[in-house]
This record gives C-alpha cells, sequence and structure tokens, in this order.
C-alpha cells in the first residue's frame, strides 16, 4: 500500500515542536507539551482516516504503541530505576583524562549491556565527577556520541537494530567483526573530546573552578552493588524475546486486540521480567541511594510522553520507507550506511534496519551471511548495522538514551545544547567521522 507524503506531516510538525519550542517558547513546552503531543498524534489518525478509513488510522497507531512503545518505554524504565540505585561515590574529580576513561569504559559495557544500560549507568558518576565544572556541556555530547551510540555494535544486546539481525538469522557472534570500526571511531572521537576537554578544563581552572581537594586518597566506592544483579536480569529479558520466537509454541501467541494486532507472549514475558527486576531494585536497596543520587522521576516522564508522540507519528514514514525502499536501487556498501545512518537519525533505527536488510536480502546476492531473509554480503551488513548504530547518535531522538541522557543533564544544572544546536556538533564532529568510516570500510 503506497502511502501519501502528506501523511508525514505531524511527524515533521513533532520534530518541529522538539526543536524550536524549547528555544521560543520554553515555558509554553514545558507546561503544554503533553497537549502539543496529543495533537500531532490525534492527527496522525486523522489523515490516515481520511486517506484510508477510521479503521486503518487507529489500527495503525495502535500498532506503534503496542509492537513498539511498550517494549521500548519498560525497558528504558525498568534500566532508569535499577541504574539509579547504583552509585558511585568517590573523590575522582573530572579531569581530561578521567573523563575520557569513563567515556571508554561506558562505550565498551555498551555492547554488554545495551546502550541503554551503559547510559543510565554511567550517567551519574560522569555528572557527579564533573559537578564542580562550569562548562560541561561538551561531556554529555561526547557521552551521547560514544556510550549511548557507538559503542553498542558488538553484540545483539548492545542495540535493538541488532537484535532483529539476531532474530532474522545474523549469527549471534557475527558482531564481533564491527570491532575494528568501532575502536577506530571511538580512538578518533575520544581523541577530539580529549583536546576540546582539556581547553573548556583549563578555562573552568583559570575562572576560579576548582574540585574538592580535600581528600589525599583517591577512591572509588559503590553503593547498590547487588543491583548489577537486576541489570543482568533484564538484558536476559532482550535475550529471551529475540530467541523465544524461534519456538514454534511463542509463534502467533498474545493478546489480541483486533484482528490485525496483538501483544506477542514474547513481548509480555520480557516486559514482566524487567518490571520485576525494577521493583526488587527498589525493594532491596536503601531510599538513602537514590536520595544521593538526587535520583527523580522528570527525565523518564518526559521521554515517556515525548515518544509516545514520535512512535505515533513516525508510523506514516516508516510505510512510506517501506514502500520506496525496494524502489532505491541501492546495492553498495556505502549507500546502505549512509542511508540506514540517516533515516535512523530521525526515525527509530530498529524498522529501519529492517527494511534495508530486507531490501538487501532480497537482491539475489549469493555470497555473504544466510538470514531469513535472503543471502546478504558481509559488507553489505556491515554497513546496515553501522548506519544504524552509530548514526543515532545525529539527533536526540535518534535512539532511545540520546534524550534522556539530555534531559538528565538539564535536571542536574547543565546547559545541554538545542535540538538543532546538538546536531550542529554531530554534523561538525560526527560527520567527518562517519566520512572516514565510508572511505576505509564501506567504499
Amino acid at each position: 500500500m503506497q502511502e501519501p507524503l502528506w501523511t508525514c506531516i505531524p511527524f515533521v510538525g513533532i520534530l518541529l515542536c522538539i526543536a524550536l519550542f524549547p528555544i521560543l517558547k520554553p515555558a509554553v513546552w514545558e507546561k503544554r507539551m503533553l497537549v502539543i503531543i496529543l495533537f500531532w498524534s490525534a492527527l496522525t489518525i486523522v489523515l490516515l482516516s481520511i486517506k484510508y478509513g477510521p479503521l486503518f488510522g487507529v489500527e495503525t497507531a495502535a500498532d506503534g504503541i503496542v509492537n513498539d512503545y511498550l517494549t521500548f518505554i519498560v525497558l528504558l524504565f525498568g534500566l532508569y530505576c535499577v541504574a539509579g540505585n547504583i552509585r558511585f561515590e568517590g573523590d575522582l574529580a573530572g579531569s581530561p583524562r578521567v573523563n575520557v576513561v569513563l567515556l571508554l569504559i561506558g562505550t565498551l559495557l555498551s555492547s554488554f549491556i545495551g546502550t541503554t544500560g551503559s547510559s543510565m549507568l554511567m550517567i551519574r558518576p560522569v555528572i557527579q565527577m564533573n559537578s564542580w565544572r562550569s562548562r560541561r556541556a561538551h561531556i554529555m555530547i561526547f557521552f551521547i556520541f560514544l556510550i549511548s551510540n557507538i559503542g553498542g555494535c558488538l553484540t545483539p544486546v548492545g542495540d535493538p537494530p541488532l537484535l532483529m539481525g539476531f532474530m532474522e538469522g545474523v549469527p549471534f557472534t557475527w558482531s564481533f567483526r564491527l570491532f575494528p570500526i568501532m575502536i577506530l571511531n571511538t580512538a578518533v572521537l575520544l581523541f577530539i573530546f580529549y583536546h576540546f576537554d582539556v581547553r573548556a578544563y583549563r578555562k573552568d581552572i583559570e575562572e576560579g573552578y576548582r574540585p574538592d581537594l580535600s581528600k589525599v586518597d583517591t577512591t572509588l566506592e559503590i553503593e547498590g552493588l547487588h543491583n548489577l544483579l537486576f541489570l543482568l536480569m533484564i538484558i536476559g529479558a532482550v535475550l529471551i524475546s529475540g530467541i523465544l520466537p524461534n519456538y514454534a509454541f511463542f509463534k502467533d501467541k498474545g493478546i489480541p486486540f483486533t484482528s490485525e494486532l496483538s501483544l506477542p507472549l514474547t513481548s509480555i514475558i520480557e516486559m514482566a521480567i524487567i518490571l520485576l527486576a525494577a521493583f526488587l531494585s527498589f525493594k532491596t536497596t536503601d531510599v538513602e541511594v537514590r536520595r544521593r543520587n538526587h535520583f527523580t522521576w522528570g527525565a523518564i516522564q518526559e521521554v515517556a510522553v515525548l515518544f509516545i508522540g514520535i512512535f505515533i507519528t513516525m508510523q506514516p514514514a516508516l510505510i512510506v520507507l517501506k514502500h520506496f525502499g525496494p524502489q532505491l536501487d541501492i546495492n553498495r556498501p556505502y549507500q546502505m550506511f549512509l542511508l540506514t545512518g540517516l533515516l535512523s537519525s530521525f526515525l527509530d533505527n530498529t524498522p529501519t534496519y529492517m527494511v534495508f536488510l530486507t531490501t538487501a536480502g532480497s537482491l539475489s546476492f549469493t555470497h555473504g551471511i544466510n538470514t531469513l531473509l535472503g543471502v546478504v554480503p558481509v559488507e553489505i551488513l556491515e554497513a546496515i548495522s553501522c548506519g544504524a548504530v552509530f548514526m543515532g547518535a545525529n539527533t536526540y531522538i535518534g535512539n532511545a538514551p540520546n534524550f534522556m541522557v539530555k534531559s538528565m543533564s538539564d535536571e542536574n544544572g547543565i546547559r545541554m545544547p538545542s535540538f538543532f544546536g546538538y546536531m550542529k556538533w554531530s554534523i561538525g564532529i560526527l560527520g567527518p567521522v562517519f566520512l572516514l568510516d565510508v572511505l576505509l570500510f564501506f567504499h
């Protein structure tokens, strides 16, 4: 079914609101964000209903909520809760060298506990250790680049597109071959970050900002360490959701809403395990840990409201992409990398990944990785995977943890750039890095 482009107006509208309202009318955005999001969501249903009838409009919006948004927000909620019960405490001051080490640790963790898990685990230590500094926004921008995105490319646990690829027959360990690409990007970005941070650090020192150096020994203690078990429990739930559909018992089972829409049993199991982990984390952790972590519900509430609108309004855009994807005549790695990445910057990277993986599987290649969608050449699969994972860093809405990191940074007094301000950073810094990827790996 070909989707008319005018049904994408609400998606463009919601993006412009996210970009412009916090700059032009911040007070209105703060008070009326829910109303604005609901307006664009309702308009999506109206436009689809005008073209295809009310049933199609409602079912399309419901599909975005049931099959995409629910598991997305439950996973984010679970990780937010568990990570909020883990506190790193010590007297490490946020110097350029310390920050490079923290970013590197978080980047490496992302492939094994997910970009969202690593972001939620590392964000509070990074904010705490740099709390004495005035210039901190660049630290969180590179945090998003590395920990929230690029670090998640090595395993299906790292980022949802790779999990979807695993469900479609891509071997679990295949993505380890992306290690050289990830290491190059990480090294380049950490080199750039270090020089940015050195300049900012020196300016802070010159203006009289000083860390508390009253303690002689450099120590680092972790409170709520048992919550790592609940973090592993959440990771296990994500893996289970990718493995169980391979068994006949779990296929086509779930809670039906209409003849075309149901909530899969595997998603129910995944969400139940995640919510149980969050509940147990709160029950077994002293409330004082959350208090010292400055734990609030503001960030997760903002993300929940914002992304329900995004998931509804992007449905027509995804249908347009599914229709035109096979007609784009793209069959080279650099084309797959750039187009998958560009669209993943604004659309959910999981369905975007699936569109181009399906397209690649339909091109009748004879050599490569045997997937359920067909044979896909290794270099094509590398390009699609890196495009979907890496370029989620291009905008605040490109990947789930990006906006969460922004929101939590804002909560802690870090003045993060606007939507377009952030894109200036991503275009200026990530653009040349991705061009280097094209020249070295995808040309």
